[in-house]
This record gives structure tokens, sequence and C-alpha cells, in this order.
């Protein structure tokens, strides 16, 4: 492998396609607080101070020239630093932020750049518009890292060490507004990620216009939402229930993806074949297997829905794709091709009957069969198919790309068949899954990916290098929305995790260090907030861990997930700032403190400030502040209701709705609250829902049942739902302790029921004494 020297100013290695950086030269100094991390830094003498004169020329760029106007609202809008696009034709090199194509050797990725500050001004170049727009990103973060707008003289090398770095958009679950997206388009580019990957069609939703099919979002693009409160919901204009749904129009289409370019960031959209085809099918039964016309889903999981394969249904996918085609210019189009459950195909005489017109053996060859028809037609119109990593059974079409999300399996497997492949493995880089484990963080999956956990994973394990690393196009983290119903929600799961995603796909592995990205993070988050994102301050928060009571005080513990910075609070009802008292050990506090605490590095706050009660802390916990009896499917659901306003958020293994407080200090404890919910069971989870087991109620509406020493313990409570039963929303119910023994001790908690639909779920439980000393 090949480095190719600077011929510019500077010290450094213009990064080729497979060429590692070594350390930064010697004599560099401190990166600077850029993400992702330059591959080659070298620190020079002096610094830059941008001013008012100050003018950014943009010469012989081409379509690029429209880079000086968007660096120069970048910075009035995010550090009111007001500078001028000059006139390219300018020869002036002092005072100036110079942008130029060309001066790269041949060869070098059309993303790398080459960046010299000086105190004369700043010169960017690259052989490709793309090279000098992440070159203006560089420019961008390096003048919002320093108060006063002073940039320390330095030179920078860099290219990305992968050519896919991307993020999935689940618009099928959840719609989300053409300006959130070109929202999304903006901050994905300032983080030099460069494919969106557009979830456009699912079970629960079609959301692109097809004029050749406009049911498809006359139907397809609809549906009314899993549970009672969503049926009381009635429209007045229609007397039914309030539907949910919306659709991008082609115009709206060619708006975003025309943005995008402009930005480097390609869009590649998906199409679900052969299976998530229900909402297609309920628009148009005659695709589906068994001319059933089932309603656009409501439920989340595995659906049995596929379409047919009949030649009147290639043809209309065929047309579908090719209106897909005429609003997509991208090199790919995805297909899918994941959990095509074959019940139906199995089940119908006709689908039998095709196979053997067909000479297909099984049904999974028939979805292989199914997939290479496809990839035919793509091919033939100058485009490639991708897929999850499915599309490997049966057989993989001849120039299909794999998606793989089950693990990297999936990726090993189609480079040793000389496929590419992009890396996108459930659990780390699906962003529906929530970040910690605090009471505060949104709906989403249950278990939990930290922003290291994001950050540790390596896309090029040796497996993976040894079954072909050429083949390796790069990695994408996943926004499943299914539990994610607002566009602030999705923000949160993505940023800063998506920062993590753009450093180890873009900077080389020797560049790659958790403790140095988070102190450059806190720089990020500055950014974030000019930025107007909501982004989630999960690694840094404070967990409070409060145990105890009267007279001896609450024993409280303080940390964060990340392990990094100072842990700073209060205790006399001040705000937290960096020159609070530094936590360093346990601390005993009378049950009536406020105790406050957030966590800093250096000055910068980097999480919120959390605000408890120790007293009440102690004796209340939150549902994700219990421990789960099992973890066989964990969802942090969110309550159906109240239709409008703040609904409650449940932690639950749906396949056994089971708590457990530990340690529970029952000692003067003669009551217990708890507040509890109903949450539809729209899951589709097939033969699995059979094997959940409810004990039987011996009231109509079940009852909600504690016992002391674990689950096989004595039953020291029993709480009737009768009074809950009739609100969709949270209900706060009391009962008294029975003879439960005056110590610590493990709680089980668990509700009786005669059915699943609805499941019930706790919010919060909390023990109460016969005297309740410092209630808030």
């Amino acid at each position: 492998m090949n480095c190719i020297r600077s011929i510019a100013a500077g010290v450094g290695c213009l990064m080729l396609p497979g060429c590692v950086s070594g350390e930064s030269p010697a004599g560099a100094g401190a990166d600077p607080p850029t993400i992702p991390r330059p591959n080659v830094v070298a620190s020079l003498p002096g610094a830059f101070r941008l001013q008012p004169s100050t003018r950014i020329i943009v010469t012989d760029a081409g379509d690029a020239g429209w880079i000086g106007t968007w660096l120069a609202g970048q910075l009035e809008r995010t550090a009111s630093i007001r500078l001028r696009p000059g006139d390219g034709n300018t020869a002036s090199t002092s005072g100036v932020i110079r942008f130029e194509l060309g001066g790269l050797p041949e060869g070098a990725s059309r993303e790398a750049y080459r960046l010299s500050v000086s105190p004369e001004g700043i010169f960017v170049a690259a052989n490709d518009s793309a090279g000098l727009f992440y070159g203006a990103v560089s420019v961008w973060q390096l003048a919002t890292a320093n108060a006063g707008a002073t940039i320390p003289a330095m030179s920078i090398d860099d290219a990305p060490r992968f050519a896919w770095r991307g993020l999935m958009l689940d618009v099928a679950r959840h719609y989300v507004s053409p300006q959130f997206i070109k929202q999304m388009i903006d901050w994905m580019a300032l983080h030099k990620l460069n494919v969106l990957h557009w979830h456009l069609t699912d079970d629960q939703g079609w959301r692109l216009e097809i004029d050749a099919y406009p049911r498809l979002t006359d139907v397809g693009a609809w549906r009314t939402p899993a549970g009672p409160a969503a049926l009381d919901d009635i429209d007045p204009q229609t007397g039914k229930p309030r539907q949910y749904g919306a659709f991008y129009t082609k115009e709206e289409v060619r708006d975003i993806v025309a943005y995008a370019a402009q930005r480097h960031v390609t869009i590649v959209p998906e199409i679900e074949m052969p299976g998530h085809a229900q909402a297609a099918i309920a628009a148009y039964p005659e695709f589906g297997v068994d001319d059933v016309q089932p309603d656009v889903s409501s439920d989340w999981g595995i659906h049995n829905y596929l379409f047919n394969v009949e030649e009147s249904t290639f043809e209309a996918l065929e047309v579908i794709l090719a209106e897909v085609l005429e609003l997509f210019p991208g090199q790919y189009i995805h297909v899918g091709g994941d959990e095509a459950v074959k019940e139906r195909w199995i089940a119908s005489d006709r689908v039998q009957q095709r196979m053997r017109e067909l000479g297909v053996g099984n049904e999974t060859e028939l979805q292989s069969y199914f997939v290479k028809r496809i990839e035919a037609f793509l091919r033939a119109h100058g485009r490639r198919l991708i897929g999850w990593d499915e599309i490997l059974e049966g057989g993989i079409a001849p120039e299909a790309t794999v998606m793989s999300w089950r693990g990297i399996d999936g990726a090993i497997e189609a480079a040793h068949l000389g496929h590419d492949a992009v890396l996108s493995p459930w659990p780390v880089l699906y962003f529906d899954h929530r970040q910690s484990g605090l009471a505060s963080e949104p709906p989403g999956r249950g278990t939990v990916v930290s922003l290291e956990d994001v950050y540790r994973f390596e896309p090029m394990p040796q497996p993976l290098a040894d079954a072909g690393e050429q083949h390796v196009l790069g990695l994408q983290a996943n926004l499943w929305s299914e539990h994610i119903r607002t566009e602030e929600r999705l923000l949160h799961m993505a940023f800063p995790r998506a920062a993590a995603v753009a450093e180890i796909g873009w900077s080389q592995p020797g560049r790659l260090d958790w403790t140095h990205f988070v102190h450059r993070l806190a720089t990020q988050f500055d950014r974030y907030r000019s930025l107007g994102i909501p982004f989630a301050t999960s690694a840094f928060d404070v967990q409070l861990t409060a145990r105890g009571g009267q007279p001896a005080g609450v024993a409280v513990e303080l940390s964060n997930q990340s392990g990094i910075g100072d842990i700073r609070y209060t205790t006399d009802g001040t705000d937290v700032t960096a020159e609070s008292v530094r936590y360093a050990k346990s601390l005993q506090l009378s049950a009536e403190t406020e105790l406050r605490a957030a966590t800093f590095l250096g000055v910068r706050q980097m999480s919120s400030e959390i605000r408890s009660h120790v007293g009440r802390a102690a004796r209340h916990r939150a549902s994700q502040e219990l421990k789960l009896c099992s973890e066989h499917l964990v969802l942090s659901l969110e309550d159906d209701a109240p239709i409008g306003g703040d609904r409650s958020v449940f932690l639950i293994d749906v396949m056994n709705p089971c708590w457990i407080w530990e340690e529970a200090d029952l000692s003067a404890v003669t009551q217990i609250k708890v507040a509890v919910g109903q949450v539809p069971f729209n899951f589709q989870i097939g033969s699995d829902r059979d094997k959940i087991r409810l004990a039987e109620p011996t009231t109509a509406a079940g009852e909600l049942e504690m016992r002391a020493g674990g689950c096989e313990g004595d039953l020291v409570a029993v709480v009737p739902l009768q009074d809950a039963a009739g609100n969709n929303a949270v209900t706060v119910l009391a009962t008294e302790l029975s003879g439960g023994p005056a110590n610590t001790t493990d709680l089980c908690f668990r509700f009786t029921a005669a059915e699943l639909d609805p499941m019930w779920a706790i919010d919060w439980i909390e023990l109460l004494p016969s005297v309740n000393p410092g209630s808030p």
C-alpha cells in the first residue's frame, strides 16, 4: 500500500484508497476538535483570524462554485461570523479563504482534500467538488472551534477510509416532513456522511407517489394506529377513527434528491420486496398471493404478506421501479429482500404450480428467482441492486450488493462470492436502540447501544479482510422508526452516534481513539446547539442511585455511562456549574436533600442537569430502573394515550412482562404505590406469541401481584386493576403491604390477565413508609 507525499505546503500523507496512515508527523501539535478526525495533521507557526474583510474565493470550481456562498451562510448562522464570497478570478492570496480544483495526485479519492492554514489565509485543494465541499466543512469546524474565530496554522491531508458512509431513515413506519429530511441531509454532510438510505415502503406504509398505481399512496400511505386510544380518536369529517399517514410527491422527491446531490449525499431508495409488502397489497390485492385484501398494518414485527410471482406482478413492479429510477439517479436501488416469511407461498396452490413452471425447487429458491428477476431489470437500466443479506439465500443475483444486517456473516459470504457489501449489523448500528438505561431515554428497542459501543465497532475485522476487503464499500447505521414517532426523537437517536459512525467510516484505524473523540465531542455539542439539533447527552448524563432512609440518611452514588468527565453537584438548591463540588465518592445525605448534578469536561457542560429529591429517589423506581425478569424481546414502549401530549414510556419484555426491584428496603414500609398502563399487543411474532404465559386472574380486569424474595417468594401484595382498566393512559394505584419482611429483599412484580391484548406494564413503583419523612 502506498502513501503519496504532499506536494503542497505542510507535511503529510494524502490518503488514497487502501492507504494506511501512521501517526501525525513529528512535531505535530494536538489535533483540532473536528469530527471526523483528519488523517494527517501538522501544526505550523502562527494563526489566521477571520475578519469582516476576509473573502471566500472559489476558483475554477465548476459545480462547486456555490461552496463560497454555503460556507459564508453556515458561518453566519452558527457563529455570527460574516464573510463575503469573492470573485473567483481574484489573484490575491492574503486575507482570503481560497478553494481550488486540482493539485492532488491522480487517483486520489474524489472526496480527498488538502487544507492549509497560514497567517495569510486558508487554502483548500481537491480534485473534485466533493473534496472541496468536505474541505469547506473542515474550515467551518475549525472556525467554530475557537473563540474569536482565530484558527491555528496547520496543514491537513485527508480522505475517507470507506466510500459508503451512511444513515438509513425509515419513513414507512413514521412519516417525516421533506423539510426534516433536508435538515438531516445538511447535518449528515457536516459529518462527511454521504449516503442516505431512504426506506420508503413497508407493511405499515407506502410513502412514494407512483403515477401508474395511485392506490399505493391513496390507500397504502394511511393506517389506523393500534390501540383503543386511536380507535376512540374519531375524525369528525369521516366519523371514523383518525388515520395516520402521508406520502412524498414526485416534485418533493426531486427537490430532496437535488438538495442532497449538491451536498454530496447520494439517496438510495428502498422499495421492499418480496416481503414487507402488506401496504402495497392493501392497495392492490392482485399483487398478493391469495387475493386477500388486508389493511395497512398497525403492527410491528414480521408479517407474512408477500408479492406473488405472476408475470403480471413482475410487470407491475417493473413499471413501479421505472418511475423510481426516473426520480433517483444514483447507482443503487435497494429492494429489501429480508424477513420474507414463506407461509402464503407454501399454502398457495397457484404459487406451487408456478414454482413447477419455473423449475424452482423450493420457496427459498423462489425468493432468489424473484430477486434475480428484479436485478436483471435494474441491470438492464444501468443500475445496481442492493438488498439485505437474505438475498444470499438460494443463490445471489449476478451483480447484487449485500447489506449485512445479521452480524457481518453476510458481508463475509458476499465477499467470498465476489460481491460488494455494506456493513449494517444489528444491534450496534441499529439506532432504534436506546442509548442508556436511564428513565429519560425516549422509546425504542430495549437493549442499550451506547455511543462507545458504536465508536468501538470495527468495520473491517480480520475475517472480513481475509474474505476480500476490496468488496467492503463501507458502513451504515439504521434509524428504524417503529417506536420513534417524532422528528425530535429521531435526531436524539441519531446524534451524536452518527458522529461516531462518521469517524469510524472516514478516519483510518490508527487515528481512532475513544477518549480523544469524546474530548472533541465537547466542541461538537456546541455546534449541535448552534444548528438546533436536539442531540442526546446519554453518554454523560448522571445516573443517581439512592438507598436507605431515615434516620441514617440516604446513601447516594453518582456515575455516568462513559466514565469520562467530572460530575459536579450541589445540595443547596442552586444550579450546577463547572465550579460546583466535584463528586469523588458516595454521599450520605438527608432524605430531604435536593441534589443537582451534571457532567463537565473542563468548563463545558456535557450533560443535562438532574434534580432529585434523594428521599424519594431511594424509594421510587421507574420501570427502566427495575431489573427485567428475562430479556427475550425487550422494548421501551410508549403508551398509546393520551393522543395529544406527553405519554409514559415502559421498559418491558413483551414475552414475559415481569419486573424485579432488587434489594428493596421494606423496613417501615406499609404501602406500595404503583403507576400502571396498557399498551396494545401489536407485535407480529408468529408462534412465539403462544409461548407467552400470564397467570390466571381472579378478577375480570386482572391484578398486579408482588412477591418478596423473588418471583417464587411470598405474596405480599395484590393490586386489582379494575380502576385502571378503563383508562387508556397511566393510572396510579396503591395497596397495603401484607405481612412482608421488614428488611431488604428482592420484590417481583407480575400481572395476571386473561388476554395478551392489551398488555399491562409498569410505569413506576414507590414504597411508602408509615411515616413518610421528606416527601416532596
